[in-house]
């Protein structure tokens, strides 16, 4: 056969038994907007070979079989018990949820063991909807949150916490370095441990891969401290054909005896952050909680445990909490997302939330590249004149998604959208503020990684007293900010803005 011939046979082969099976799967996969579907469908008609293998390493949102396999059962099971601790906590009634807004199920009271207090919360009652659907829970009044000074006063906070704790400790984080505060928790957790408390730490495979390795991280299993990893990478050629290595836990969890909770940016880390130290410091928020909302938290804490350990900890959330002690408390819920959890769950809150605003909408967010709805939704915030703040770092340790983040500005400042970037180090703060009233934080950025291939958790809450203080430190980050305006924009260079637009076209494909 001539060689053209040979050619054209290997050729038409490779196209028709791997080129047109994947662009199928392209046109036919769940869970992609049009966006994302051209893209991938123009990067592997433009580039055969490449373009497939990229599809078949980032294309597909999965974490394996086996995992989604587990993930399933441990979803399950925590939902089979969370469901009847919450029908037993009704006497058997439906959740306040469940009836018209204004009313209470018979049997549950006003401020609610597990529902809306309906008198407080008729105006955001579907914010609280849209989140709680995520993972079947539902709002608690009597919870009561404080807001800490700054990074090192939350790594003290838990540390006194770690060493008031009588029963059991559990951490989640995505990074936790072996600095100064990171060397903090981990004694204060040996401590714990010493004293008969049974203490539970997990991290990241990839963004505590250093901590794994260290003696810190063997003096913590020496000491009694139980350990895990969440999705271990292992060999990383084998782990990226049972599924995408980037999918990452994202989460930043502190539960202490079903009693305190934290919520917030924060890493286990100093705020010099070494491992990235040209950007720092690293600026967060963190909040402390206290209330029914913390039994929450452990259900999101026990889901990636008992997915990734033998070691039922179900038991904790059948345990009654104990109360804070202290006045009425707040409504407030917990939730979490990824891959494997409700496609464009995350997106979903953050769209609900702007859409809410009557008046005002603070957000910051280090890392913004948006779903088209999300960015419609805040340019809608500001053309029905809700003043819309935005504020971003004005340094980005990603100098992707900083190029991405500024290609949307542009459309932000037509609509009317105030944007600011904090000069004072990295804003990692992950926060948004509503009408005086509702407050948004946690560990979920404003971008797709977040939406689609991390698993993060967020604590929403409705209470003036504490989005009054989020709202001041917002202002805090503000004043220390530049503002951006559209003339500033519309002064960059073409080479700029052809560089911004480029890199935000990759966007879809991640």
């Amino acid at each position: 056969m001539p060689e053209s011939l040979t050619s054209f046979a290997v050729g038409a082969g490779f196209y028709l038994l791997v080129h047109v099976p994947v662009i199928v799967r392209i046109l036919i996969r769940p869970h992609r907007e049009p966006a994302s579907r051209l893209a991938w469908l123009l990067v592997a008609l433009l580039l055969p070979f490449g373009g497939i293998v990229a599809y078949i390493l980032l294309g597909e949102v999965s974490i394996g079989q086996a995992r989604e396999r587990r993930v399933r059962e441990v979803t399950q099971q925590l939902t089979s018990t969370w469901s009847a601790q919450r029908k037993a906590a009704l006497g058997g009634h439906a959740s306040a949820l469940e009836v018209e807004p204004g009313r209470t199920p018979e049997g549950a009271t006003s401020a609610g063991t597990d529902g809306v207090d309906s008198l407080e919360l008729e105006e955001y009652a579907h914010l609280f909807r849209s989140a709680g659907a995520i993972n079947g829970f539902h709002p608690h009044g009597g919870n009561h949150a404080s807001l800490l000074e700054d990074s090192n006063a939350s790594i003290r906070a838990m540390v006194a916490d770690i060493d008031e704790a009588i029963d059991h400790v559990h951490l989640l984080f995505y990074i936790w370095l072996t600095d100064g505060n990171g060397q903090r928790v981990a004694e204060a957790l040996q401590r714990a441990a010493a004293r008969g408390v049974t203490c539970r730490a997990m991290v990241d495979g990839l963004g505590s891969r250093d901590m794994i390795r260290s003696a810190v991280w063997k003096q913590m299993g020496e000491a009694g401290v139980k350990l895990a990893v969440a999705l271990p990478i292992g060999n990383p050629l084998i782990r990226a054909l049972r599924g995408r290595v980037d999918l990452r836990n994202h989460r930043k969890i502190v539960v202490i005896d079903n009693r305190i909770t934290y919520c917030g940016s924060q890493n286990c880390a100093d705020p010099e952050f070494r491992v990235k130290a040209k950007f720092a410091p690293w600026v967060d928020a963190v909040m402390r909680f206290e209330g029914p909302v913390v039994q929450q938290n452990q259900t999101l804490f026990a889901s990636d445990w008992l997915t990734q350990e033998d070691d039922d900890i179900s038991a904790l959330l059948t345990a009654q909490a104990p109360a804070p002690g202290r006045g009425p408390g707040f409504t407030a819920l917990a939730f979490g997302t990824g891959p494997t959890i409700r496609y464009s769950a995350m997106p979903g809150v953050f769209v609900s939330l702007m859409y809410t605003a009557r008046r005002e909408l603070v957000m910051t967010t280090p890392y913004y590249v948006p779903t088209e709805p999300m960015q419609e939704a805040l340019c809608a915030c500001a053309r029905r004149g809700v003043a819309t703040t935005v504020v971003f770092p004005a340094r980005n340790d990603s100098w992707i998604v900083g190029a991405a983040s500024r290609s949307y500005y542009a459309e932000l400042l037509k609509a009317g959208v105030k944007i600011r970037e904090y000069v004072g180090g990295l804003l990692h703060t992950k926060s948004l503020t509503l009408d005086g009233a509702v407050s948004l934080i946690g560990s979920a950025n404003a971008d797709r990684r977040s939406f689609e291939l991390n698993y993060e958790n967020n604590i929403l809450l409705e209470d003036p007293g504490t989005t009054a203080a989020l709202r001041a430190r917002q202002e805090d980050y503000i004043a220390s900010s530049d503002e951006v305006t559209l003339e500033m924009v519309r002064g960059w260079s073409m080479g700029r803005r052809l560089w911004n637009n480029a890199i935000a076209m990759l966007g879809p494909i991640l």
